[in-house]
């Protein structure tokens, strides 16, 4: 009884212990979004300050007139006594991590000491949006053979403000994400217009079948969760524009969305394509250009969701306040590498359909899905080596707001090739009981 007691007791230890983990993990997936600042609330300290030779707080890029930074402390005497100081530096150099402890802390352009419950620094004027770092230190950071005394918590909020339309100090967003508020409106309000325009034919093609049911669903699905992501960051950047915090949860369930729309418009595009190039071979003349799926099909599939899926949870696991943008990342350049390489592939099987297919409908229909394809494949790379030429501060905004308005057209034109009813008519083939969206009534079918 007491070994099995005791071998419970291990048990329970281990279950425990894989539930901390688990709960940690999910803690740090759920609540890491990308806020590199604005408001920013935590403790002073000493011990991180001496290893690191400044404690860092935020980072900050500042554009225009009155920028300012607010810093708050709860207890003010014990951060003179420690002779606290936050120390500001604009864009650190590359020789950073090379200086000494005292070189660094002298090479501060701002130094605020910390003797009061808020002290406010005016930011000046630069000819360019320009990032500002923020490092803490006090009198034991430099001094390593000293003996750091037992203190109380030092805590402390940082507000940090762009100055808003007005000129007035109260813009939480950097310059960097300025604008991406008003965008995510914009695009909830087409999503808006545009499901008030084509629900009702969209769901009566839904409703009918037909031998494109499958992709009209998937693409529906993509599309609504596309739409689910704008909401979320629009909510997050919404709450985040008042406090400079947000809700990190939406910014995460953004993300989130966004890669399911990701992976399932990939699904059903490796699987059409392989399913054509795989199907013409046995049956090239039965049910043309649906999707009948194989096992090698579904495998091909598979494979390539499983590797993008992949390579998205490791962008955004590895995304952090120091490497905001996922494209300079490992994970960012090989997830551009494996678009780059399916739109090859799809390229060449596209070109062996298209270069054997006799009737001129269907090479048309196969160029526009080409065209989808490609653009919605091959968007993002381009635009990350076309930001090159914009300034530092745009190119994040231009390769966002570019991969989203480009994905959508993607999606419009896919919409649109295989809702189309005469082209649909002339390569499918079948009836047009089955068709989606034709305008033929019960005593006109026979003229279609």
């Amino acid at each position: 009884m007491n070994l099995r007691g005791t071998a419970t007791t291990q048990l329970q230890s281990i279950v425990w212990r894989l539930a901390a983990k688990v709960r940690l993990a999910a803690h740090r997936l759920l609540f890491s979004a990308q806020v590199c600042g604005k408001t920013v609330s935590g403790l002073f300290k000493t011990e991180v300050a001496r290893q690191h030779k400044g404690q860092f707080i935020t980072k900050f890029m500042y554009q225009g007139e009155e920028g300012l930074l607010v810093c708050q402390l709860d207890n003010p005497s014990l951060a003179a006594e420690k002779e606290s100081r936050l120390l500001l530096y604009p864009n650190v150099d590359e020789d950073w991590d090379n200086l000494s402890c005292s070189e660094r802390l002298t090479r501060a352009q701002f130094t605020i000491s910390l003797s009061q419950e808020e002290h406010n620094q005016t930011i000046p004027q630069r000819s360019s949006p320009t990032v500002w770092h923020a490092l803490y230190a006090d009198r034991y950071t430099c001094q390593e053979a000293t003996v750091i005394p037992s203190h109380g918590e030092l805590r402390f909020t940082v507000l940090l403000l762009n100055a808003d339309s007005a000129g007035n100090p109260l813009e939480h967003f950097s310059a960097e994400e300025a604008g991406l508020h008003t965008f995510y409106f914009l695009l909830l309000l087409a999503y808006f217009v545009a499901s008030c325009i084509y629900i009702k034919p969209l769901y009566q093609a839904l409703r009918k079948g037909g031998p494109m049911h499958t992709v009209l669903k998937v693409l529906t699905t993509s599309l609504a969760l596309q739409g689910c992501s704008a909401l979320c960051n629009y909510i997050h950047m919404a709450r985040y524009s008042r406090d400079g915090v947000g809700i990190p949860l939406m910014g995460s369930l953004a993300e989130f969305w966004a890669a399911a729309a990701q992976v399932s418009t990939l699904y059903t595009l490796l699987s059409l394509c392989a399913s054509w190039s795989l199907s013409r071979g046995r049956k090239p003349q039965s049910r043309p250009l649906q999707w009948e799926q194989s096992p090698a099909s579904t495998a091909v599939a598979v494979c390539g969701v499983v590797l993008q899926g992949a390579l998205l949870l490791w962008e955004q696991y590895s995304a952090s306040e120091d490497q905001h943008r996922s494209y300079r990342s490992l994970a960012g350049i090989l997830l551009i590498a494996l678009r780059v390489t399916l739109a090859l592939l799809l390229a060449s099987v596209l070109y062996q359909i298209i270069s054997t297919e006799r009737s001129t409908l269907k090479r048309d229909f196969y160029l526009c899905f080409a065209k989808g394809c490609f653009l919605w494949f091959l968007c993002h790379p381009f635009l990350v080596l076309t930001s090159a030429i914009f300034n530092e501060h745009q190119r994040e905004k231009v390769v966002t707001i570019g991969v989203i308005l480009c994905q959508s057209i993607s999606m419009v034109i896919l919409y649109q090739l295989f809702l189309s009813r005469s082209l649909y008519w002339e390569v499918s083939a079948l009836s047009s009981v089955s068709l989606p969206l034709t305008m033929s009534r019960n005593n006109q079918r026979g003229r279609y």
